[in-house]
């Protein structure tokens, strides 16, 4: 946001206005503590905000505070849809086009009247916000959001509740700080969200160690699956419905299981496919070390998008032929993939 957009927002937030908050289907750490640690500081400054999210997410984060006044969309339509016909202001929070939130909730932000702000860290923006805070460079939207409030001037504001949300999307969105995205302000802020009451080993405690044995179990069969083309130094990972299913598998069972073909030594691209039948695609996300940018790889042969190193994509083919396109993609990639990450 430069100066003028800056002084605009601050001076639209100096009186009392209704705010609708959302973020990306499927909503992870960053999604889910970006769009409520925005809705507890609107709040605290007089205003009415209300967050809504595409559909359900992870249990893992059921704990975060305020976690029970978010509406989901699929689940609480009119609830939802009432308070975007209400509201006068929307952030869009984590994503940068409307596709991200899936065909039903796109339809209802397209037609939407009000003014929408969009504070966002992925790359190749669409231009749908008249106020975007736009920077690949920060590590995630929760990151960006403690530099918002900076900049509005606010930062006495964020008590443990805010503090909990940040530090809960920070760390996520950096692998508990050790992906490259993670700098020395990551860092500062981190230090400043501790103070301000985020109790970080608890915070860590409730992400990380509340696996279900279903969940492991799921675990072991990805690793199973777990395939090695050390010749174009990759890994992937393949899950089918019915092995879902056989582990019971519940939304967030599959989060971070990409990331253990890419800790393989000498890999340096990952993948993971995952079979949705309800949605009849292929889910998929990838990872990488180093230079090889997963973003465009996405973006040009699986309809997605994200990071440089984390990205995911999707596919309409079977679970077997996308696979198969995957690795006949890999020679045109060799060099680059090996080339891409110095030991």
């Amino acid at each position: 946001m430069n100066k003028q957009e800056i002084i605009e927002v601050r001076k639209l937030l100096s009186s009392p206005q209704k705010f609708v908050l959302v973020s990306h289907k499927n909503p992870d750490g960053d999604a889910v503590g970006s769009t409520l640690a925005l809705q507890h500081y609107l709040i605290k400054k007089g205003h009415s905000a209300q967050t809504v999210l595409p559909n359900d997410l992870p249990e893992f984060l059921n704990w975060m505070p305020g976690i029970g006044t978010i509406y989901r969309y699929d689940k609480q339509n009119k609830q939802a849809k009432r308070s975007l016909e209400s509201s006068e202001f929307v952030f869009l929070l984590d994503f940068n086009a409307f596709h991200r939130v899936g065909d039903d909730m796109q339809k209802a932000l397209e037609v939407y009247k009000g003014t929408y702000l969009m504070i966002d860290h992925h790359q190749q923006p669409d231009a749908i916000a008249k106020y975007t805070y736009s920077d690949t460079s920060i590590c995630s939207t929760c990151q960006m959001v403690y530099h918002f409030i900076d900049m509005m001037g606010d930062l006495s504001l964020i008590d443990a509740e805010i503090a909990t949300c940040l530090y809960t999307g920070i760390m996520t969105d950096t692998g508990s700080f050790r992906f490259d995205n993670t700098t020395s302000t990551t860092h500062t802020v981190i230090a400043d969200l501790i103070d301000k009451g985020a109790e970080n080993s608890r915070i860590h405690d409730s992400v990380f160690n509340t696996n279900k044995l279903s969940r492991l179990q799921l675990l072991g069969t990805a690793l199973t699956n777990l395939k090695v083309l050390t010749e174009y130094n990759t890994a992937y990972i393949t899950l089918s419905q019915k092995e879902l299913d056989a582990n019971n598998y519940q939304k967030g069972d599959t989060e971070g299981l990409v990331n253990y073909g890419l800790s393989i030594q000498g890999i340096y691209f990952a993948a993971i496919f995952i079979e949705d039948v309800e949605q009849k695609i292929i889910k998929i996300s990838f990872r990488s070390k180093g230079g090889f940018s997963v973003n465009e790889f996405s973006r040009n042969h699986f309809n997605g998008g994200g990071h440089n190193n984390a990205a995911g994509g999707r596919s309409e083919n079977s679970l077997l032929n996308t696979v198969e396109n995957f690795v006949s993609l890999l020679p045109e990639y060799k060099r680059e993939i090996a080339e891409s990450y110095e030991n």
